[in-house]
């Protein structure tokens, strides 16, 4: 693979072609390079500027997608897990005054699974300490939607950053991975087989 530099352009041979500049099959114009650190500062301000501003727009749904899918997990678990809390301090400040009710309305019987009522699910103080279970479970849940949602936040960014770097990565078709079985024979005319590894740049 033969390499031809021309002020801001790196211009790749193929072997196919002829060795004239303007037959080059392969060339990285570096005037057009992305800045990495700008693409970092981008996402940083709006997610998937820094795709945008790299030019891989095919990036965006994948990134898009999955802040989408971290925001409706948050929303989802903190509403559960809000609907739990109510619950747990209405039926825990009614127990303490005696005025536990069945009315549907209230809150702590809103959440009992369709079909059961206080005694199936055991009674005042057994349902009483399901939803404090419950409302832990959900915040737990909850802030790991959170974290989930800055992991990927960081990961668009690292993408960004390195997409920019690999922008004059060589990925012409002269790279190669080549791996054949090979036999060795030694100074005593001992035999062994071994397994040649051969990477063409």
């Amino acid at each position: 693979m033969a390499v031809f530099a021309n002020q801001d352009t790196i211009y790749v041979h193929h072997p196919d072609s002829a060795a004239k500049e303007d037959e080059y099959k392969y060339y990285i114009d570096l005037t057009k390079k992305p800045d990495a650190i700008k693409a970092v500062w981008l996402g940083t301000i709006f997610p998937g500027a820094g795709q945008i501003y790299n030019k891989s727009y095919w990036k965006l749904p994948i990134v898009y997608g999955a802040f989408m899918g971290c925001g409706y997990a948050i929303s989802w678990n903190q509403n559960r897990y809000s609907s739990y809390k109510t619950a747990y301090i209405d039926l825990y400040n009614d127990i303490q005054a005696g005025s536990v009710s069945e009315d549907g309305s209230k809150s702590y019987i809103a959440v009992i699974p369709e079909g059961y009522d206080l005694a199936r699910v055991g009674g005042q103080s057994t349902w009483l300490n399901t939803l404090k279970n419950q409302q832990n479970i959900y915040r737990r849940y909850r802030d790991i939607s959170i974290l989930a949602t800055v992991v990927v936040y960081a990961l668009s960014l690292i993408d960004a950053y390195v997409d920019a770097q690999l922008f004059d990565f060589d990925i012409t078709p002269d790279l190669s991975f080549n791996l054949e079985p090979q036999i060795i024979t030694d100074q005593q005319r001992q035999q062994s087989a071994e397994l040649k590894l051969a990477i063409t740049f």
